[in-house]
């Protein structure tokens, strides 16, 4: 596979006028209270608003990060489809992240494929209604640093990551491993790089 790595400059630098932040996300449910409940648990977040009809769900100073809308009758959604794949939540640091695992799978929540991509340790899970939410860290502390990465790394081959397994990155790290050695991505074989896809596909 061969690319070329671009460093984009942020829109304002180019004069241009662009949005300051993303704001949120909105789902529509047949599974109005169950999707609620799921994303207060998965993110720790409150209503902001809530009744029959829709929930603002925030964690932070954001009025709302989520919006949930109760649609009846809508039908499941396909397996495959064109649109969102996952929408992506960064966690401050390695402990935080390993907690939000513990404490997930305790409320029997737990992440269908976990990988390292290389900028990111990343779990994903599936929401009621089978949408994809990705909870990460980022590994390098810059921009730069990570976009450094990407010019140097196997990424051209192995444009997906390795996976890992929780238990066992929790234990060394428990252990003493220094963070820097847990998050450093292995070089994988590029034949083995399908075979890090999840199970049945994303």
């Amino acid at each position: 596979m061969n690319q070329e790595m671009a460093i984009p400059v942020p829109a304002r630098a180019r004069g241009k006028i662009a949005p300051i932040r993303f704001a949120h996300v909105v789902y529509c449910t047949s599974r109005f209270a169950e999707m609620v409940n799921w994303y207060k648990t998965v993110l720790e977040a409150e209503a902001s608003l809530s009744n029959e009809m829709l929930a603002f769900l925030t964690y932070d100073e954001e009025h709302h990060r989520v919006a949930i809308a109760n649609m009846p009758g809508l039908e499941p959604a396909q397996t495959r489809y064109s649109g969102v794949e996952h929408v992506a939540y960064t966690f401050g640091s390695l402990d935080d992240l390993f907690a939000t695992y513990a404490r997930l799978k305790g409320e029997n929540i737990e992440p269908y494929w976990c990988i390292n991509h290389g900028p990111t340790l990343s779990m994903y899970y599936r929401d009621p209604d089978g949408n994809q939410v990705e909870l990460q860290i980022d590994i390098f502390d810059s921009t730069d640093a990570t976009n450094e990465w990407f010019r140097n790394s196997d990424f051209s081959t192995n444009p997906i990551g390795v996976k890992f397994v929780p238990e066992d990155l929790i234990g060394r790290y428990r252990a003493g491993e220094p963070a820097a050695d847990l998050l450093q991505r292995p070089h994988i074989d590029p034949a083995e790089v399908l075979a890090q896809f999840p199970e049945g596909g994303l």
